[in-house]
């Protein structure tokens, strides 16, 4: 495997920048994924990696050599797409071996390696059918089987699940993380989905109009946002984010009074997550519930704060209102976070 250095990256479309300067070292196995919203610029800047697109200004590297200016092909790296990009005529064996065909390889060695990726990824049993007579999972693992016999530097996954169902989602990020560990893949990942970037990363990339909004592992990201839009992103549900002036006594919100964690002064964004929320008869935040989603393990409480801010909690177990029930809640300081109101980043 290999290491990738983006240093500065670019990418413009005429006068429209839409790569605007991401830097990142990523080490040799490490399993890196980019997350942000569509239109963020995640795939386009993946594709440059790749070799299709091309890079504006900034350098690429690929096991410590510039790769700017190599062809795909020249670059030793592997992708797998969304849409699987299998020959419907081919069969398992020969989808998985058609790159090494077209390289040369002996048909011996080609078909050693496609029976040694087969096992890897219980389509064993596979090999001789067509695309059309797999499931979605099982087509995936022919993509993921194409990649893996060309025995790659960097392997490159561009939403590679969206397309399959929920259940099947998370049995195949857990495969695709098994075999990332396995096998030592330096590897690149997109997604628009938190709970996929938080679940298989390493460290994580949260994209935001083009920029590195934040880039740490998925824990340091959730815990410490260095700024609201990396806050309300990452988490489900989303973090409440509400006005707040800090003063010497604390947090204000409307005629409420929270701690004051950070002693930030004068108007401040209050960020806190609807599950490090509490039931508290003395609570400073009162919740009136306009509406309740029990999910079994916890209910989620919709409603609004005194002030008029649209809030949710997080309580576990069951829980059900009568109406326009008010609700007391409480929050350790530790667990509020600040943000400028002008910029959006993080304060304390």
């Amino acid at each position: 495997m290999a290491t990738v250095t983006l240093d500065n990256i670019r990418k413009s479309f005429g006068t429209d920048e839409v790569i605007k300067g991401v830097s990142l070292d990523v080490a040799d196995g490490e399993f890196i994924v980019i997350v942000g919203p569509s239109g963020c610029g995640k795939s386009t800047l993946l594709r440059m990696v790749a070799g299709l697109e091309t890079i504006t200004a900034g350098e690429l590297r690929i096991g410590g050599t510039r790769a700017n200016e190599r062809e795909p092909m020249d670059r030793d790296i592997a992708m797998v797409f969304q849409n699987y990009a299998l020959y419907p005529h081919m069969s398992v064996a020969q989808n998985m071996g058609y790159g090494l065909r077209i390289k040369g390889l002996p048909k011996a060695e080609v078909a050693a390696k496609v029976r040694a990726a087969a096992e890897l990824l219980q389509l064993s049993e596979l090999l001789e059918r067509k695309p059309r007579q797999l499931s979605g999972g099982q087509r995936q693992r022919v993509a993921m089987g194409r990649a893996i016999v060309r025995e790659p530097k960097v392997f490159l996954f561009d939403e590679p699940l969206s397309n399959l169902d929920a259940k099947l989602r998370v049995q195949m990020r857990l495969e695709i993380r098994e075999l990332q560990a396995k096998l030592g893949i330096t590897a690149l990942y997109v997604t628009h989905d938190q709970v996929e970037a938080m679940t298989m990363a390493d460290r994580m990339i949260v994209m935001n109009e083009g920029r590195a909004e934040q880039i740490g592992t998925p824990l340091d990201v959730y815990e410490r946002p260095a700024s609201l839009f990396a806050a309300q992103f990452i988490g489900s549900p989303s973090m409440n984010v509400i006005e707040a002036e800090g003063r010497e006594d604390g947090m204000h919100v409307g005629d409420m009074l929270l701690p004051n964690p950070t002693g930030a002064r004068g108007p401040v964004m209050l960020g806190l997550r609807p599950e490090h929320l509490v039931p508290a008869p003395d609570g400073p935040l009162a919740l009136r519930v306009l509406l309740a989603e029990p999910l079994g393990a916890n209910t989620l409480l919709h409603g609004m704060l005194a002030g008029g801010q649209n809030f949710t909690a997080s309580l576990p177990g069951v829980h059900t209102t009568g109406g326009a029930e008010v609700l007391h809640l409480g929050i350790a300081p530790e667990k509020m976070h600040v943000f400028d109101k002008q910029t959006g980043r993080r304060l304390g």
